[in-house]
Order: structure tokens, then sequence, then C-alpha cells
């Protein structure tokens, strides 16, 4: 399998698709699939991060053919990609574990199980090559967020899992062991599929770019992941879905919190809010990322609307 690597301009370009949705391979997944084909032959990127609900688990007679629909167009034209599960993906007839094996059977797929001492299957990380063969230049992070908490006795809420106190200690651990030795942590990036409930923070209380069109569906539960990533010291930024309508962008401590743009078409959507991608790019050497939307009607926005909350300062 050909490593991940910077190219030799020094860019690395990650798709990040998230809520395909593909459940009956009818017409409204076709349009998925189209979707994200066009995306990957505008774009050419090195890798696609796939962040969650990729099928709809409960809503497929027959998930193994949702996935491969899925993930045809990356397939067919040999890019790489990874996968974080959702809450959604393994409510059918395959659960987590058969979602995975079906996965690694695909030459493109770089999804990784994690080690089997942690919750969920799919908390790993990818490192990205240095352009002259060198070690690793960035990092890649895939957390698998949960699906649902357990409720308590009587309770008819639904809410949603929070990454858990294990999953933190193995990033910690990671993170300190894969840049040891370096005169400054590697860049890395976080890929999720739940926000954090610093999500809504960063909305709350600092500018943000795009637009917030329904509530952050968040853990009820803080379990210090974020404030985590700030001990860590080299994730730039958190990529997640679970909410499709909302695709904002916000640095809070240091840390941009970005959600994905909704790809799938056989979802809940709004009107006047196409589907599309969001695109991150790496450039080797430099603690920073550029990301922009590419969305099914052809357009690509480099520059979203700016939403500044009472007293925030117009850093962004």
């Amino acid at each position: 399998m050909t490593p991940l690597r910077f190219r030799a301009d020094g860019t690395f370009t990650i798709a990040q698709f998230t809520d395909l949705h593909v459940t009956e391979c009818g017409a409204a997944d076709e349009k998925t699939r189209d979707l994200v084909g066009r995306v990957l032959d505008a774009e050419r990127p090195d890798l696609a991060a796939l962040t969650g609900d990729v099928i709809y688990g409960y809503g497929s007679q027959d998930p193994e053919a949702a996935w491969r629909m899925a993930v045809a167009p990356l397939e067919a034209r040999g890019i790489p990609w990874a996968a974080v599960f959702g809450n959604h993906d393994d409510e059918g007839a395959l659960k987590r574990r058969a979602l995975y094996d079906l996965q690694k059977t695909f030459p493109g797929c770089r999804t990784e199980a994690g080690p089997e001492t942690l919750p969920g299957i799919g908390t790993y990380v990818l490192s990205v090559g240095a352009r002259n063969g060198g070690g690793a230049g960035a990092l890649l992070y895939f957390i698998d967020s949960g699906s649902y908490a357990p409720k308590p006795a009587g309770s008819k809420d639904t809410a949603y899992a929070w990454i858990a106190p294990e999953q933190i200690a193995w990033y910690l651990e990671r993170a300190a062991t894969l840049s040891a030795g370096q005169s400054a942590p590697l860049p890395a990036l976080a890929f999720f599929h739940i926000p954090v409930p610093e999500y809504d923070t960063v909305w709350e209380t600092r500018p943000c770019r795009g637009v917030k069109y329904e509530a952050v569906c968040c853990p009820k539960h803080n379990s210090g992941f974020f404030a985590a990533l700030r001990r860590g010291g080299d994730v730039l930024g958190t990529f997640v879905g679970h909410d499709h309508i909302n695709d904002y962008d916000g640095e809070l401590d240091g840390i941009r919190l970005c959600y994905g743009r909704g790809t799938g078409h056989n979802t809940y959507g709004k009107d006047g809010f196409p589907r599309g991608a969001r695109l991150i790019r790496l450039r080797e050497g430099v603690r920073a990322f550029e990301s922009w939307l590419r969305l099914d009607d052809g357009a690509v926005v480099t520059e979203q609307p700016l939403h500044a909350p009472a007293g925030a300062v117009l850093s962004v």
C-alpha cells in the first residue's frame, strides 16, 4: 500500500465527506455518489475522510451494498480513504466489527481498528510522510465518538455518547510519543462524527465563519477531549459531521473547530443549502491549514459568512 505523503509541492489535501447516509442505493443515493465523484474530479485530494453516517444502517436492507456504493467513487479513482463511524452506520444488520471488516476488503481503505482496549472500533492515527521520503510530516487522528449514551432507568430521552477516558489517554500518549524529539509538535488534525460541547461554546463566544441552522447535537457530558487536545498541543483543527445543516469554522483556544458540509441526499437538509464537501490543505512544515467548501451546484466557497456574537473580538 502506497504511504500517505506530502506532494512534491509540499501540499497534502483532504476531502471531508460527511453524513452520506447511503441507504437503498436508489435515486437519492445516486445523487450522493455523483456529488462525491464530481468533488474528487475537481479537487483530486490525496485522502478522503469519511466522518461518520456513511450509511444509514436502520433504513438499509443491504448495508454491504450501501457501503460499496458509498466508497465506489473513491475506489474507482484510486483515492485513499479513511473512515470513522457515526451513530447510524451500525443500526442495521451489520455492526461495527462487520462494517470494519468490509472496509478492509477495499484497496483504498486506510481505516484501522485501533487498540482492542479502547471503546468502539476505529480510534487510530495516520501519518503523512515528508515529501523527501523522511519521517512523518503531519498526523491525522480518527476517533470513534460512539453512538448513544446509556439511558437512565425510565428515561425516554436520547443522548449522544462521548469520547471515553481511555480514548483520551490513548490520544495523549500518541501525541507525546509521535512528537518526541521534534522541536515542535507535528501538525495534526482530528476527525470524528459527534461534535464535542465546545462546538457550541465557540459559536456562542467567538467569531466563526459559516452557518448554524440547527442545534449542536453534542453529548450532554463533557468528557474533556477538547481539553486534552489543548494539552497534547499538536492538533490544529477538528472536523465533525452529525449536524447536517451546520458548516461553521471557529477558533477556540488555538484550535479550529470545523463542521464538514453535509454530503448525503438521502437524509434531511435545508432548501438553499446545497450538499457538498469540505476541503482541507496542509503544507509541509507549516502549523496551519487552509479550508474551503465545494458544493453540489459547482460553487467553491473560499470565504464563508462571518458570525460575530456580541462582545467577540473580530480576529477571523
